[in-house]
């Protein structure tokens, strides 16, 4: 059974804990204040335990940083084009916390910045459960989550869960940064990734979608097979040049709703390699465009630009609004189930 440990209380006294799963080599640290992957140890082509995760020691720089770092994020992960949307005939308002135009993960107090409740955690796994009330940052319906993480000796499991009693939208992830070198190692340019997508979706320059469904061929956003990150993150292309680098939503292949492969990631220096798995019909892959300033990390690494990269399983941002993109909404009494792996290896 794995017990808790203290993480820091919040200004308004309650605790924050941190929980440990373990299996085989796997080690995996969790802490209930955003439901936040703390740190994740896989060990390397010598058997050395290397922690792929960027994260912090101490609770404060979680609740100030304001990067989401290893945080569930909800009730609608990404951005909602102008704070709002219509459902049902009623339009919904909601925070402009995205360059004062746009709505980003949830809002002011997201689920990425709630003290998440440990239901029950095993050795091996932890089912994190948090309450959102109709109305809470806008949204409407009161919402209940449950996200299990479960570690095996191959990887990471995050299975989502949630209900509610009035139609809402509903988009959960986690908004982890990996670095497979090592999370103090520093950028992850000349690691490699492959997104098995032949479409993304292509943003304006605040990084709300278009509309368009294009395809990745001829264009530096094609990534089908193992491209070292940096190859093309400097090209004088404007989906590029506008976020500062790749922020964008990938369509991955295969049937949502099933188990698929959607993405490979890669470190030469350490041999180990992450296959990423979801039953969503996205993925953002962001590379970190924005970590400077970010207070130091583990063991004081000073986290900067591009030393961590996401691999965010979701529905499309912006889909609230835009019917031709998969429907992120919940009817009341159906249940919102999707799940993501990330499993590793090295050699």
């Amino acid at each position: 059974m794995s017990s808790p440990i203290p993480f820091g209380v919040m200004p308004d006294g309650t605790p924050v804990e941190r929980y440990t799963l373990t299996a085989g080599d796997l080690r995996c640290g969790v802490i209930t204040f955003g439901g936040s992957l703390q740190s994740l140890q896989v060990p390397d082509r010598t058997g050395k335990p290397v922690d792929v995760l960027l994260g912090f020691d101490t609770l404060e720089p979680y609740r100030t940083h304001g990067k989401s770092m290893g945080a569930l994020v909800g009730r609608f992960a990404n951005r909602i084009g102008g704070a709002k949307f219509t459902l049902n005939g009623k339009t919904y308002h909601l925070a402009a916390n995205n360059n004062g135009v746009n709505h980003l993960h949830g809002g002011l107090v997201g689920f990425n910045k709630r003290v998440w409740t440990a239901e029950a955690a095993g050795d091996h796994s932890l089912t994190l459960s948090l309450s959102s009330p109709d109305g809470e940052e806008g949204y409407p319906g009161n919402l209940t989550v449950r996200v299990t993480y479960t570690l095996t000796e191959e990887g990471l499991t995050i299975a989502y869960q949630a209900q509610s009693d009035q139609d809402t939208v509903c988009n959960l992830t986690n908004h982890a940064y990996f670095n497979l070198s090592g999370h103090d190692s520093g950028p992850v340019l000349d690691q490699t990734i492959q997104l098995l997508a032949d479409h993304y979706t292509p943003s304006d320059p605040l990084s709300i979608p278009t509309g368009e469904i294009a395809p990745v061929a001829g264009t530096p956003m094609d990534l089908r097979v193992p491209t070292t990150i940096g190859a093309h993150i400097g090209e004088d292309f404007s989906q590029l040049r506008q976020a500062g680098g790749y922020d964008h939503n990938w369509i991955p292949n295969g049937q949502a709703g099933t188990l698929r492969p959607i993405a490979r990631a890669a470190s030469a220096v350490t041999g180990i390699s992450m296959e990423v798995l979801s039953t969503l019909p996205g993925v953002q892959f962001y590379t970190g465009n924005y970590l400077q300033g970010s207070p130091a990390g583990k063991g004081g690494a000073p986290y900067a630009n591009r030393w961590g990269f996401c691999l965010e399983t979701q529905f499309f941002p912006d889909s609230p609004n835009r019917e031709a993109f998969p429907s992120c909404v919940l009817r009341a009494g159906e249940v919102f189930s999707h799940k993501a792996v990330f499993r590793f290896s090295a050699g």
